[in-house]
């Protein structure tokens, strides 16, 4: 089996090159081709000599995407694209556009095992962790099929990314390397469901990126009955990996709130999370109206607002998810779902 260059970092691609007999400079060179230039295909490498294209060949492959559709909202401009990996796997990934610049949403694994309730990525199963050169690609093919250029990026689509830890960690390495994409982690913002060890191994890291946890219920009575995960690492469990994470970073935590009508948007909710969140300020609430999907009957809150009232009231910064891409099923896991049903 061929390996993966796209996921070496340059110290390991320069251990690669003179293990070849070649000069340690030429690594410099190919990472340059790979993550600046980005090429696809060896040869495309102008200034090596022809005996070491041949080498790379033999021994290394440059990972492939390939945008199986690719869908354009009308109402904001968001683009969402559907890739498929040359094993047949197929991921998601979302462009969105603000006024600060625009944003990527990225896959991490190819399905998801956490089975929360009203999540559409989850309902395929698992199938694999993405590698840390196909998450590179996404930024790389989303820039290339849309002609914009990533400014920020958010760890929230198909996958756990804490499931698939040290991928992810490699992946931003690369993202954030000098001689490469160069995107500064500040501007990077990484979704868990709350997988507390990995919590605070990110933690400790320090890499400066913002933490966004996937709450969505705030007692284990709740909880549990709609994200499987809190029965394995519960909400005490989860706030205090969340107040490690702060007094290790100094990053303010965000909280997303997926409501669904009856089952998390009373008043008496938005009082429980009141008082789980106090011991983490300062902290946001994302308030999200739920992604309905067919396989449940979960439909969005009429009490957004009021909701967010009572928290701001309450001393919890909130503030309500603006909706893009409504017209093109921009929410994670749909395209990849009905593709693999058709």
């Amino acid at each position: 089996m061929k390996k993966d260059i796209l996921s070496m970092n340059l110290t390991e691609l320069e251990a690669e090159i003179v293990s070849l007999g070649e000069k340690k400079f030429r690594a410099g060179q190919i990472y340059s081709w790979l993550h600046e230039k980005r090429i696809t295909d060896f040869s495309e490498c102008s200034d090596l000599s022809k005996s070491l294209i041949v080498k790379l060949n033999e021994i290394y492959e440059i990972k492939r995407l390939v945008a199986v559709r690719k869908l354009e909202s009308k109402l904001d401009g968001t683009l969402k694209f559907l890739y498929e990996f040359p094993d047949g796997e197929r991921c998601e990934t979302v462009m969105m556009s603000y006024k600060h610049g625009n944003s990527l949403c990225i896959s991490t694994q190819v399905g998801c095992k956490m089975g929360c309730s009203f999540c559409a990525s989850t309902k395929a199963g698992f199938v694999r962790d993405l590698a840390p050169s196909e998450m590179l690609l996404q930024v790389y093919e989303s820039e290339r099929g849309s002609g914009r250029k990533v400014e920020s990026l958010v760890l929230m689509g198909i996958g756990e990314p804490l499931d698939n830890y040290e991928n992810v960690r490699r992946f931003l390495e690369l993202l954030s390397c000098p001689e490469g994409k160069n995107l500064s982690l500040r501007h990077v913002s990484l979704s868990t469901c709350g997988i507390v060890p990995r919590i605070k191994e990110l933690a400790d890291a320090r890499l400066g990126l913002t933490l966004s946890v996937s709450l969505h219920a705030p007692t284990d009575e709740k909880r549990n009955a709609i994200m499987p995960v809190n029965k394995k690492y519960n909400t005490a469990e989860l706030i205090d990996a969340c107040r490690y994470y702060f007094a290790q970073t100094g990053r303010r935590i965000s909280f997303e709130f997926a409501l669904i009508a009856g089952v998390n948007d009373d008043i008496r909710t938005a009082q429980e999370l009141i008082r789980l969140l106090k011991p983490v300020s300062p902290c946001h609430v994302n308030l999200i109206p739920v992604n309905e999907i067919r396989e449940r009957e979960y439909r969005k809150s009429g009490k957004v607002r009021e909701f967010q009232k009572i928290l701001t009231d309450g001393g919890i910064n909130a503030t309500v998810r603006r909706t893009l891409g409504a017209d093109i099923n921009a929410a994670c896991g749909q395209l990849r779902r009905d593709s693999m049903q058709n």
